[in-house]
């Protein structure tokens, strides 16, 4: 497998520089925002993950004011009070997209955010202790145990939050495959997963950058720079 270094100088050359890539980059980011977090927090920022997903991002963005006033701030003890009638009667509201199967993400993961949250100390507590050399564990968890969380919408949401993890864009998984990775396209395998993760762990441990500086720098060093979509 290609040496993190021979990544990281292509990026450079095409990004204009040292200097110019590092302007890209994100900062390191700080693991005690996680467990400050209120579960409100996460359940919120899943479900504009959620609605982003297939959709032009700013146009969610814009709207979100009036997504929050309509789901209460998503405070989660308001929430589960509602009814089956008052989750229907969203697909008449226009403060939302009024996408039927998000809206019920949104209610089963109310559930899965709260009960996650009950037994680990909050839901950022329980981000916080995964290990991150088994971030492919962690999406797992998330696609099973969750709704609508699979692929790359729920790996966008955790960095989102904040969670040092990498998103297998198309710009990065072509990066690996490039590194002698032998793996197949998107959507991988788990076997694939498992590949991936290592290699991750191996430049992680020859660079020590964070996992999400990684994945940016693989990805700004070939294809068309797909980090996220605006």
């Amino acid at each position: 497998m290609d040496s993190f270094k021979n990544i990281n100088e292509r990026a450079e050359k095409r990004k204009g520089g040292k200097k110019a890539l590092l302007a890209l980059l994100p900062q390191s980011i700080n693991p005690d925002d996680l467990s400050a977090r209120p579960d409100s927090f996460f359940l919120e920022e899943m479900t504009r993950s959620i609605f982003q997903s297939g959709f032009v991002w700013r146009v969610i963005n814009n709207k979100w004011p009036t997504f929050r006033e309509a789901f209460f701030d998503f405070d989660i003890g308001k929430l589960m009070k509602l009814s089956s009638d008052d989750w229907d009667n969203y697909m008449q509201d226009t403060r939302i997209v009024r996408h039927r199967q998000k809206i019920q993400a949104l209610r089963h993961n109310l559930w899965f955010v709260n009960e996650t949250a009950g037994f680990n100390g909050g839901f950022g507590q329980f981000l916080l202790d995964w290990a991150k050399s088994d971030l492919v564990g962690l999406f797992r968890f998330l696609k099973t145990k969750g709704s609508r969380l699979g692929g790359n919408t729920g790996q966008y949401f955790l960095q989102h939050v904040g969670v040092d993890s990498f998103a297998l864009t198309g710009d990065v998984v072509l990066c690996l495959k490039l590194s002698g990775l032998d793996i197949n396209d998107r959507p991988p395998s788990q076997k694939d997963l498992k590949l991936i993760q290592q290699a991750f762990n191996d430049w992680h441990e020859e660079t020590g950058f964070d996992y999400y500086r990684l994945s940016m720098i693989m990805a700004y060093s070939v294809g068309e720079n797909k980090i996220h979509v605006d």
